[in-house]
């Protein structure tokens, strides 16, 4: 695919991928600034030691913060670094990229430590305690990335105004110009010797 439809195209598509690349890293995130969940064994079955916890609201505010502030920071260099013409393309692989990266960085923030949580769970005789892994209990935020990323692109759109392609010569005699709002000719103006022509 050639021409400036496949230049959008792979701009959608490498926007997307790079989003999708930063996912498993806010998922490590996620999983190192969790707060701690402990449950309770009862006949190989976990329920939360302290029903009445924040720990568990906390793990998803965690995810939330994180997915918002990553959306807004890819949102923000893709409208610096993207051009005239590719808004469509951008916002497509923005929020594309913004879907799977949120839904990577939960499965990868929740697999941390998943393998060790059940191995636990399995050997725990009735009402041991054990410490949970990082665990998103509301599925909403999954798409926070996206939403963030495209609604800063387009508040930026809406209030930054892009540049508009300068032209690299100068304006020569004929050509207009605008000066104070309004259009002027710039005529080459008579030398003073034809003046003096003139009157003679």
């Amino acid at each position: 695919m050639r021409g400036p439809t496949g230049k959008r195209v792979a701009t959608g598509l490498v926007t997307a991928l790079i989003m999708m690349l930063l996912g498993p890293l806010a998922g490590l995130l996620w999983a190192w600034t969790s707060p701690e969940v402990t449950y309770v064994i009862f006949r190989g079955d976990t329920y939360l030691a302290d029903p009445e916890s924040q720990a568990p609201i906390g793990t998803d505010i965690r995810f939330a913060l994180i997915v918002l502030v990553a959306g807004a920071i890819c949102g923000g260099a893709a409208y610096l670094a993207g051009g005239r013409g590719n808004d469509i393309a951008l916002l497509l692989g923005l929020a594309a990229g913004g879907v799977l990266a949120g839904v990577l960085a939960w499965r990868t923030g929740h697999m941390i430590g998943l393998d060790e949580f059940r191995a636990a769970v399995r050997a725990a005789a009735d009402r041991e305690r054990v410490t949970g892994v990082a665990e998103l209990r509301a599925r909403g935020p999954l798409v926070f990335w996206a939403v963030a990323a495209v609604g800063v692109y387009g508040v930026l759109e809406l209030f930054v105004r892009r540049l508009p392609a300068r032209d690299g010569g100068d304006l020569g005699a004929g050509e207009p110009d605008e000066v104070g709002g309004t259009q002027l000719d710039l005529q080459s103006a008579p030398t003073g010797g034809d003046v003096d022509r003139r009157e003679g």
